[in-house]
């Protein structure tokens, strides 16, 4: 099994990648975490494509981005399933929202000692781009899928589709063959590339 989830920031990627690792045995790939160094420094276009490789070598694994602009279709190419969250946008901007705030209440720290930025920053950093990207999404992954035939595609617009497909993909995995004993990340650490 091996899983791509793409959709704008708020759609609950992070979530659902982590929900299916735990059910289905999969290792999580956490792309951000093989993208940002520490004070939010990309790593660049050719070691992140490196590290993708490295991280979703194999089977039975599921990430929770793609970085589209960055990678192209590398995840997509390796991925089976590709599983796009396309929640209203008035409801990804909340649940951004809420977590940037919920992040910034518990002085959350993220990847590499990264924590969120401030509100102003987030205006352009996050918010904007999330809102944009929820919008253009619409035309542009239909085409992404159109591109690779031999991914099993869904696109889910609710939280009730959300859990349905969580079900679904864990009573396949029980009847596939994947194995619940792997290594949930297996994101390799920044100092290994």
């Amino acid at each position: 099994m091996r899983i791509a989830i793409t959709g704008a920031g708020g759609n609950g990627k992070t979530t659902l990648a982590a929900a299916l690792a735990e059910r289905c045995g999969l290792r999580r790939v956490e792309l951000d975490a093989l993208h940002h160094g520490p004070n939010w420094e990309s790593c660049g276009a050719d070691v992140l494509r490196e590290r993708v490789l490295a991280a979703t070598d194999g089977d039975d694994w599921v990430t929770d981005a793609t970085y589209h602009s960055m990678l192209g279709d590398l995840v997509f190419e390796r991925a089976e399933t590709a599983v796009w969250l396309d929640l209203p946008v008035r409801v990804a901007m909340w649940r951004l929202v809420r977590r940037t705030y919920l992040r910034k209440k518990n002085k959350v720290v993220l990847w590499n000692g990264n924590v969120e930025a401030g509100w102003w920053e987030q205006i352009g950093d996050l918010f904007w781009p999330a809102f944009k990207a929820g919008l253009r999404n619409r035309r542009t992954v239909p085409k992404r899928f159109a591109r690779h035939p031999h991914l099993r595609t869904h696109r889910l617009r609710s939280d009730r589709d959300v859990r349905e497909f969580v079900q679904s993909i864990q009573a396949t995995s029980r009847t596939s063959g994947s194995s619940g004993s792997i290594d949930r990340q297996k994101t390799p650490p920044l100092a290994e590339t």
